[in-house]
C-alpha cells in the first residue's frame, strides 16, 4: 500500500473541495468516476448521452447531500455515486420511455438485485473502515499478532518465536487479549 494518497484522502479532498466550489475537485470526480458508471449504463442498454445525463444527475445528488453539512461518507466515493447512479439509471428505463416501453419491470430484478447488494457493499466497507481504525488503534504488539495470524495465516509457533514468548499458549493468551481489546475498540465506536 505505497500510493501517495489512499482513496480515503483523495475522496474526503474531492468532497471538501465541492464543499468550497472548488472547479479542480469537480473535475477530478468527472475523471475518476464517470468512466465506470459510463460503462455500466451502457452496458445496461444506455448511450453515451444518457451516460452523461445520469452522471450529471449524480453529481447534483452528491452536491445536494454535501451542502447539507451533517452529510459524511461513510464508503468510499465511489461505491456512494455508483450507487445513486444505478438508481437513477433504473428509475429512467422504468419510466416507460419511449425506447424502453416493451419493457417490464421484471426485466430489470437482477438489476435491483444488484442495488441491493451495493447497499450491503456499502454497510461492510463502513465496518471494514471501523475496524481498520479499531486495528489501527490497538498499538503493538496487538496489531501486528492478530494481522500476522488471521492475514498472514502465520502459526501461533510463528508468532510465539517472532515475539519471544515463552511458548505458544502464552501467545495463544496474548493473541486472545489482543482480540478481546480490539472487539472494545470497535463496539465503542
Amino acid at each position: 500500500m505505497s500510493k501517495e494518497k489512499s482513496d480515503i484522502q483523495i475522496d474526503s479532498e474531492i468532497v471538501n473541495g465541492i464543499r468550497e466550489g472548488d472547479n479542480l475537485a469537480i473535475q477530478q470526480l468527472y475523471q475518476m468516476h464517470f468512466p465506470p458508471i459510463a460503462h455500466m449504463i451502457i452496458n445496461n442498454r444506455g448511450s453515451r448521452e444518457e451516460a452523461k445525463d445520469i452522471f450529471q444527475e449524480t453529481v447534483m445528488v452528491l452536491y445536494n447531500k454535501i451542502v447539507d453539512h451533517d452529510f459524511v461518507l461513510s464508503s468510499k466515493l465511489q461505491t456512494f455515486l455508483y450507487a445513486v447512479a444505478k438508481r437513477l439509471w433504473l428509475k429512467h428505463l422504468t419510466r416507460g420511455e419511449a425506447k424502453y416501453r416493451t419493457d417490464s419491470i421484471d426485466d430489470y430484478g437482477e438489476s435491483l438485485t444488484a442495488e441491493e447488494a451495493i447497499d450491503d457493499h456499502e454497510i461492510k466497507e463502513a465496518n471494514l473502515v471501523q475496524m481498520e481504525d479499531a486495528l489501527n488503534g490497538l498499538g503493538e504488539p496487538c496489531k501486528t499478532i492478530l494481522y500476522d495470524f488471521y492475514i498472514q495465516g502465520q502459526s501461533m509457533a510463528a508468532i510465539c518465536e517472532k515475539f519471544g514468548y515463552t511458548n505458544a499458549d502464552n501467545a495463544k493468551t496474548q493473541k486472545y487479549k489482543c482480540l478481546q481489546r480490539l472487539k472494545k475498540i470497535f463496539f465503542k465506536k
